[in-house]
């Protein structure tokens, strides 16, 4: 997000320090990496056949906290077209009323992609991941990562924060941070602090259901605008089409026709 003035709009792994802790917590945080890894990306083709609804609403917030009249909200449907092929639908879509920011193309991606993150065995290179020990997240035993790109390639976003992965069913349940990227254009970049919260909602995966973010963005000309922003993933449905496993609810994209009544004698 850019800060708009009056004259222009600015708008192999890697595991040191976790030894002691994972000695003391009797775990080997390099196994559980690999093994996450390895779910994460059955998770993420798995979400790639399923359809959902992503409503997103973003509010400027006075000096108080309370919301101002400047705002934009959306309401997607990710869908499938009839020979498979999967798209966005958009539902809900006002005119935008910000005025103190502007949404760049990087946001969108953190929305699409860093938000609702994902990480998998092939991404496992370009990220360190640091073992900091084991917590609850809402009564369900997780182990707890830092993760941060070890180097950044222009135009590409990652995460940087930190990771809860479920001790039973070893998937991300819980993520903590910010997007991040060197950015091609000049301008006054900033991005804020989200939490995104997954639910088991197919008995097998954990998918994500509801991101939220409360920040002050500080722009280096000095503006501070602090922001509010509400993600929620609903409705999950599976898409069946040729040669694919049904895991929960489904959309069936070869529902037939009823059968034409038989023609009248004149």
């Amino acid at each position: 997000m850019r800060a708009i003035l009056l004259s222009a709009a600015l708008a192999a792994i890697c595991l040191p320090g976790w030894a002691a802790d994972a000695k003391a917590d009797n775990v080997n945080p390099d196994e559980i990496i690999r093994k996450f890894a390895a779910k994460e990306a059955e998770f993420r083709d798995a979400r790639n056949n399923y359809t959902y609804r992503q409503t997103v609403k973003l509010q400027v917030l006075d000096s108080g906290g309370n919301p101002t009249d400047e705002a934009w909200d959306e309401v997607d449907d990710i869908i499938f077209s009839p020979d498979g092929k999967r798209g966005e639908k958009v539902i809900h879509a006002p005119v935008p009323t910000l005025r103190s920011i502007l949404l760049t193309p990087e946001d969108t991606e953190d929305l699409r992609h860093v938000q609702p993150f994902v990480l998998t065995t092939s991404e496992i290179p370009d990220y360190q991941i640091d073992y900091l020990g084991r917590e609850k997240v809402d009564e369900i035993g997780c182990y707890t990562f830092s993760v941060k790109p070890k180097k950044m390639e222009t135009g590409k976003r990652y995460f940087e924060g930190e990771i809860w992965v479920d001790d039973r069913d070893l998937q991300i349940v819980k993520t903590y941070g910010k997007g991040v990227g060197t950015i091609k254009k000049i301008g006054d970049n900033q991005f804020p602090k989200f939490e995104t919260y997954r639910e088991q909602v197919d008995g097998k995966y954990w998918f994500p259901t509801y991101t939220h973010a409360d920040d002050t963005l500080h722009f280096k000309s000095g503006q501070n605008v602090r922001i509010r922003m509400l993600v929620k993933y609903q409705d999950y449905k599976q898409f069946v089409g040729k040669a694919t496993i049904k895991y929960g609810s489904v959309v069936d994209d070869k529902a037939q026709p009823p059968a034409p009544e038989p023609a009248k004698k004149k």
